[in-house]
């Protein structure tokens, strides 16, 4: 299957990206989700550097979509409802700037859009979102043992009882976006 010539890229971090990751693997529309890291200000950090908290690094995924099958609006929707985008450098007991919520646009288009929808979530939570809208900088793939990690390994402890229930939610919760088959 070619891939379509209109196809973009938006990258999020919403914190640990094994949680991210494996909720937008499962969307309609999707064409490859990558780990990694962005807008930090060290060149090519591997995974130790990031979670020392010195980098400046947010662990994000890269989605690459089909906007003819899923718009923007929609992804960064989902997005919104997978993650605590009010706690302030934390995913539940993940805790470090490395988990941040954030928005990283590639495009002027793509910051419009991402400014309605944060600004729906800001009103939807009481004006206690924390999530940051900023271009895409100094991204970086992480290491190969974390790609599609939740795919690969279901019954790791944290995948269990983390990641598992969050994508549950994105199935139960957006069942018109998730992927056929």
């Amino acid at each position: 299957m070619s891939e379509p010539q209109a196809a973009e890229t938006i990258t999020l971090g919403g914190g640990c990206f094994w949680c991210t990751e494996a909720v937008y693997e499962q969307v309609q529309g999707v064409l490859g989700v990558e780990s990694g890291y962005c807008n930090g200000h060290v060149v090519q950090p591997n995974y130790e550097q990031v979670c020392s908290g010195h980098t400046g690094h947010v662990e994000v995924v890269r989605v690459r979509f089909d906007p003819a099958q899923i718009p923007l609006r929609a992804v960064l929707e989902i997005f919104f409802n997978i993650h605590d985008p009010t706690t302030l450098n934390r995913q539940g007991n993940d805790v470090g700037t490395q988990y941040r919520s954030g928005i990283y646009f590639h495009s002027v288009e793509q910051e419009a859009v991402a400014r309605e929808v944060w600004a729906e979530a800001q009103e939807a939570h009481g004006g206690k979102v924390v999530t940051e809208l900023q271009v895409e900088t100094n991204y970086w793939p992480a290491e190969a043992y974390h790609q599609h990690y939740f795919a690969q390994h279901p019954e790791q402890g944290y995948c269990a009882f983390v990641v598992a229930p969050k994508v549950e939610k994105f199935r139960k919760t957006f069942k018109a976006h998730l992927r056929k088959g």
